[in-house]
């Protein structure tokens, strides 16, 4: 089987253009920013570690639903509802963290400008790598549990073979019409402004498009029955949410649609057909029009005033590592959507606490409150310690290596303020306004005091032979495996939190017990403080990730053969 697929895409691929195959392979790799990359890189490993990600959580979806399968009613529309909204919150973080990739920028405008390629081609080759990802992404996240559902639900509808067909189809369009829309609303925006202006829109559209994916997700209520759905008290909600567009646009392919519901799989129909006509307009002008303006005019120019999103820092060098690491977050598209992949967990736990807040009275604080905070700290801090791999740009590191004047331990000094900064207060933010809705609020407080120190430990932990100023170090994708550190710290993460958690939480109650707890967390911070300081007095600071060079012995050893004793010479006289 693997030999005809190897076959099949051989032969397809051979009919395309060398043109286009030489663009679509790199536009693939192109994901990731390979100016970023240090020389042993691995994109395609990295890739494939990320689609293993997905492919875990298909099959414990899958097999989920085959061990414990609801039973026929609301609950089956309910699980329906949520696989759609999953599919449409992973296309959606896809095609936020491919922002820009689809659309001409200033380096193909250059090296391909004068090159006799055709903008279509152009065109086409991206659109095709945008897509293989997208569809990658698709099939991951649903080849198990798009089996299981149809095993379940499909024995007592019209059959497995079109409940699986059905299925597949609304996932595609569910995911074409998410990835349309991203897409509509950057070109009418690259059209109608000024590059330099649609540079800053552009950013804060895609900051704005990553919330929205991620409170539609989390913050949308399950509307199940037939009364609920008939409800003119839902009909708003029904009216205007994608969701429950594509869950009727499925349901009526199916055949189990009631009639007085049809009109919200003709809203699904509609809105796909005008997302479709509108990105692809789109896509096609810029390219018709916008790739010579992406040459003629200037990228984004520093304004003669600005608003400072920082305090005063002073003007030491912790202060300038500070600001640059901030801009670094702010102003770059790579390390954003970096970040975006953590922070997503981060925003989806507490869009979930939020959505309690709206629709449940105040409740007494306990281990879900307590354990999903302790989560949000872990993923915040280590993914911002992640984002720190990732350099700005190789070009100029140069003026850090030869301006060196200060002792390593300032820049290790500079690197813990930054995880303060941008890691543990926000989370820390996040809390207090979560603990409004848990009650006593001493307790509460004393749970944020808590999460402090252990945002602490966290730092120093980060810290540990980490030798570099933060975005300066070469980056090595496929160096390490991100499904074992996923997975591997998702387990921690949480063995960890049910353990404090519940620890915590009878803390809270006794005054003695809390007191010892937090003495002890203290004293590993200081401890991993110490450590730390006494380490980067001798520490010299690196900025290129290289391989080690490993040299394995086989152990074999060549023997010659044993020579033979010549005959002796007679000389005869």
């Amino acid at each position: 089987m693997r030999r005809l697929l190897s076959a099949l895409r051989d032969r397809i691929a051979t009919r395309l253009p060398r043109d286009f195959r030489v663009l679509h392979s790199q536009f693939l790799l192109r994901v990731i920013d390979l100016e970023a990359l240090s020389i042993d890189a691995d994109i395609l490993s990295y890739l494939g570690q990320f689609a293993g990600i997905l492919i875990m959580l298909s099959l414990c979806h899958g097999m989920g639903l085959m061990w414990f399968p609801p039973p026929p009613g609301p609950e089956t529309w309910i699980y329906e509802q949520a696989r759609i909204a999953d599919i449409q919150l992973v296309i959606g973080l896809c095609a936020v963290l491919m922002w820009d990739t689809t659309f001409p920028d200033k380096r193909d405008s250059m090296v391909l400008g004068p090159l006799p390629v055709l903008p279509r081609t152009i065109l086409l080759a991206k659109l095709s790598a945008s897509s293989q990802v997208l569809g990658i992404a698709i099939v991951a996240l649903n080849f198990a549990s798009a089996f299981a559902m149809s095993i379940v639900f499909g024995s007592g509808s019209n059959g497995i073979f079109r409940f699986f067909f059905c299925w597949w189809f609304t996932l595609i369009t569910a995911s074409l019409f998410l990835y349309g829309s991203v897409l509509a609303i950057q070109g009418l925006g690259t059209l109608l402004l000024p590059r330099r202006i649609s540079l800053v829109v552009s950013a804060v559209l895609q900051l704005a498009a990553f919330g929205a994916i991620l409170a539609g997700r989390f913050l949308q209520p399950w509307v199940a029955t037939f009364p609920d759905l008939t409800s003119p008290a839902h009909h708003n909600l029904l009216a205007w949410s994608p969701t429950y567009w594509f869950f009727a646009l499925f349901n009526y392919i199916n055949g189990t649609l009631p009639r007085e519901l049809q009109w919200i799989a003709n809203r699904a129909s509609i809105a796909l057909a005008i997302v479709v006509a509108g990105s692809i307009g789109s896509l096609a002008l810029c390219y018709l029009r916008t790739m010579k303006n992406t040459v003629e005019q200037p990228d984004i120019d520093p304004g003669s005033t600005s608003i400072r999103f920082l305090p005063n820092l002073g003007r030491s060098l912790q202060a300038a590592i500070t600001v640059f690491a901030f801009r670094s977050i702010t102003r770059s598209r790579q390390h954003r959507i970096a970040l975006a992949f953590y922070w997503s967990i981060v925003i989806s736990i507490a869009l979930s606490m939020a959505r309690k807040m709206l629709t449940e009275p105040p409740e007494v604080i306990s281990t879900g409150f307590i354990l999903p905070t302790i989560i949000m700290m872990g993923f915040a801090v280590v993914g911002l310690r992640g984002v720190f791999s990732l350099p700005i740009s190789l070009k100029a590191n140069w003026v850090l290596r030869v301006t060196q004047l200060r002792p390593t331990s300032n820049y290790v000094a500079a690197t813990r303020r930054c995880l303060f900064l941008f890691g543990v207060l926000p989370v820390l933010a996040v809390t207090a306004l979560l603990s409004r809705h848990y009650r006593p609020v001493g307790h509460a407080y004393e749970h944020i005091a808590f999460l402090s120190v252990f945002g602490w430990v966290l730092v120093e932990l980060c810290l540990v032979r980490f030798d570099k100023v933060p975005f300066t170090c070469s980056f090595i994708p496929g160096k390490t495996n991100i499904q074992v550190i996923f997975w591997g710290a998702a387990f921690v993460c949480l063995i960890l939190g049910l353990l404090f958690g519940a620890y915590e939480s009878r803390a809270l109650q006794h005054p003695r017990d809390y007191a010892i707890l937090m003495t002890w967390s203290v004293a590993i911070s200081v401890v991993l403080w110490i450590s730390n300081r006494i380490r980067a007095r001798s520490a010299v600071l690196y900025y290129d990730e290289v391989l080690p060079e490993v040299i394995t012995r086989l152990g074999l050893t060549f023997l010659p053969p044993p020579r033979t004793p010549e005959p002796a010479k007679i000389e005869h006289v």
